[in-house]
């Protein structure tokens, strides 16, 4: 686990998507070169023929300086390199998790010393590449990322398919001038780009920019139609990001491409399922063991976040059973005792209503597993809320990261630097009730099985479409071109996801608005996966596909995931994403992930998932309904964190975002808080966070003349 940035100087002017703010899911041409994890860059006056050089000290200096801004990534090591040519910086801070000796500090380079890298992340499948390609590559440690290199020699740039984890990585080969960043497969790493002063720059987190110069301005274009949720923009002009399951490519410092390496893909929903429900079941257990196994393995101690869902207790389930039956190794514990395992969970005030930390407490007394409850109570929720912005880079109209941020300081101050979580069950298995109107949309022929008669699916899709009422914010978007809906075909979960997040725009942003927020979801997808959403597919799957393409990584992942546990220098793994899991979670058939009972006129969210973890979780884990984690929603009228966001959302604070009516926000605190507007809550602490983005990245005020 570390933190990544790079730098190229560009060799001439930049044209394409990059210079004019539009999305860059295709082709961006430049010239120059990037370094990678950590930090990189290339800096200088720019030459007679446009190429924009520095000399080493100056480079070194704005690598050091960007490092230091993510530091808390990476406190075990630092490093940075110049080529000689003074073209490509990379730098890196190491938070060491696998190999802890000096041979596991980056920047990589092999020993014909042309081809260098920096990783940020966990590949759990080095040891079996390493014993595959000891014969022709010489490894100089132990490191899980080393094997990037190798993987490289070997195969090229199909080298990414092979890689087992979560992970963000620049690579650099001298020999041939090549240039790759790549993400992946679902965005558990960030990783963002940019081109300023005719250098390009990559980077784990946006603030590490700031170090080369970067001077923050709205993307109000972005912002009106939502593209930093939903495709490759941010909420910042020019700046970036590299699409999960994507690499970025560039040969001889020019012409960069965003490519594609790996794709979700579901099967046909025509083709019939052979295969028997328990086949199926024991199929994803293995899997799912296989998972856990390999994110216990660590140098350092392991722990697993716990609450009281089932995705998290599966987790704690799994790894308990791996320790007492196999004997496993949780970090560097081999003591095969199942109570040194260490469980924490958020415990919010008991009359919140959000609090799970007596379910999670009755979870881990039946695993025998060590229980630590983290207080969050609302002067710490107040506490954490601007921290939790700035470092997630994501603005979630809620307060859940709060809690999120408060585990990985007390996970840290016990010492352990890993922890397993949950993220990704509901994305692959259908868990949120969300869903239920694309399952029941049409009828599932994968699964003859499935008792369920026309009449009965028709009667069950309507009353799930009533109730998606209680998952919009706002408004759905009104005047939605035809050719959108049919783009999407025509599912009922793009409508919802467009009413996240929202806010008060000034009228005069209105020009900005091109497209309508749902066109911006469906332009963001390949032909190939448009094309299957309209005619291969099944509805829940396309919806799942959505989901995790806009909101899931965008918002999910950054508010509670990455970017908060490494403030505190915790490396979370995410065993539901594993690849191997997810893969075979595609092919399963929609009535077994969320299967509806027509003489209860129920739906059981993540059957599948239930049935595969059984075993290993309570009988009340088992039965309980979906609750998704979720902190307070009402707070005390004057309390601490209404004190907070009164102090943020502020006439000045406000007006000087440029984009967000005055008008419509003032006021907004006191029926939040007071008055306990739902709506209103939701607003204001989406108008709060970009306040916070506002003060800390020092962004230029936007106006209509942007």
């Amino acid at each position: 686990m570390c933190g990544l940035t790079a730098c190229i100087a560009l060799q001439q002017q930049l044209h394409g998507p990059l210079a004019n703010g539009a999305p860059t899911n295709g082709h961006v041409e430049t010239n120059g070169y990037a370094n990678a994890n950590g930090q990189s860059s290339t800096d200088g006056n720019p030459k007679t023929n446009g190429d924009v050089r520095s000399s080493v000290d100056t480079l070194e200096t704005e690598i050091d300086n960007s490092l230091e801004i993510i530091k808390h990534r990476g406190p075990d090591a630092r490093g940075v390199w110049v080529s000689p040519d003074r073209r490509v910086g990379l730098g890196h801070v190491r938070l060491s998790i696998i190999d802890l000796s000096p041979l596991g500090n980056q920047p990589f380079h092999n020993t014909q010393d042309d081809v260098h890298a920096v990783v940020n992340g966990e590949l759990y499948n080095y040891t079996e590449h390493k014993a595959q390609l000891a014969n022709e590559y010489e490894f100089q440690g132990n490191s899980d990322c080393e094997i990037v290199l190798a993987l490289y020699k070997h195969y090229g740039l199909s080298f990414l398919q092979h890689l087992r984890g979560e992970f963000a990585l620049v690579l650099y080969d001298a020999k041939r001038n090549v240039l790759i960043a790549a993400r992946d497969r679902y965005g558990v790493k960030s990783l963002y780009y940019t081109v300023q002063n005719g250098r390009l720059l990559i980077s784990t987190e946006m603030k590490s920019f700031l170090a080369y110069g970067w001077k923050p301005e709205w993307n109000v274009q972005s912002l009106r139609e939502n593209g930093w949720r939903f495709d490759s923009r941010t909420f910042f002009k020019d700046v970036y990001k590299i699409l999960p399951g994507h690499y970025l490519v560039s040969k001889q410092f020019s012409d960069l491409h965003q490519k594609v390496y790996w794709d979700i893909d579901y099967p046909d929903k025509v083709k019939v399922d052979t295969r028997s429900e328990e086949e199926i079941v024991l199929g994803l257990r293995e899997r799912l063991l296989d998972a856990v196994r390999l994110r216990l393995h660590a140098d350092v101690p392991v722990g697993v976040y716990l609450s009281g869902g089932l995705d998290s207790s599966g987790l704690a389930g799994m790894a308990a059973h791996l320790i007492k039956e196999e004997g496993a190794k949780f970090g560097n514990d081999a003591s095969g005792d199942q109570k040194r395992l260490k469980c924490f969970s958020v415990q919010f005030d008991k009359d919140s209503g959000a609090d799970e930390s007596e379910i999670a407490q009755r979870t881990a007394d039946w695993l025998s597993v060590d229980f630590i409850p983290v207080h969050m109570d609302e002067a710490a929720i107040a506490a954490n809320f601007e921290a939790t912005a700035w470092n997630s880079e994501a603005a979630n109209p809620d307060a859940n990261g709060t809690g999120r941020l408060a585990l990985s300081k007390h996970v840290h101050n016990e010492g352990i630097k890993v922890v397993l979580t949950g993220e990704g069950a509901d994305e692959n298995f259908a868990g949120y009730s969300l869903f239920a109107a694309d399952t029941l949309m049409e009828a599932d022929p994968a699964w003859p099985a499935s008792v369920l008669s026309d009449s009965e699916r028709e009667e069950a899709f309507r009353s799930a479409c009533q109730k998606l009422d209680v998952f919009r914010f706002g408004e759905v978007p009104k005047n939605v071109a035809p050719s959108t809906k049919r783009m999407l075909a025509n599912t009922n979960i793009s409508p919802t996801l467009c009413t996240h997040t929202p806010l008060p725009f000034a009228p005069w942003t209105d020009k900005f608005a091109v497209n309508d927020q749902e066109t911006t979801i469906a332009e963001s997808f390949n032909g190939r996966v448009l094309h299957d959403m309209q005619n291969k597919w099944h509805p829940l799957h396309t919806a799942e596909y959505i989901w995790s393409k806009t909101i899931f990584t965008n918002l999910i992942l950054r508010y509670l995931g990455d970017n908060v546990d490494m403030v505190d220098h915790v490396e979370s793994r995410t065993a539901y994403l594993d690849n191997r899991v997810s893969e075979y979670a595609n092919q399963i058939p929609p009535s077994l992930k969320m299967r509806y009972d027509p003489a209860t006129k129920t739906l059981r969210e993540k059957h599948v998932l239930r049935e595969a973890l059984k075993p290993f979780i309570t009988e009340e884990i088992y039965s309980r309904r979906k609750h998704p984690y979720m902190g307070p929603i009402r707070y005390s009228a004057d309390g601490p964190f209404y004190q907070l966001i009164k102090r943020l959302v502020t006439r000045e604070n406000v007006e000087q975002l440029g984009f967000i009516d005055w008008s419509r926000v003032d006021g907004l605190a006191e029926k939040a808080f007071v008055d306990h507007e739902h709506l209103a809550y939701l607003t204001v602490l989406s108008v709060a966070q970009f306040v916070v983005f506002s003060q800390r990245f020092g962004v230029k005020r936007a106006d209509a003349e942007v």
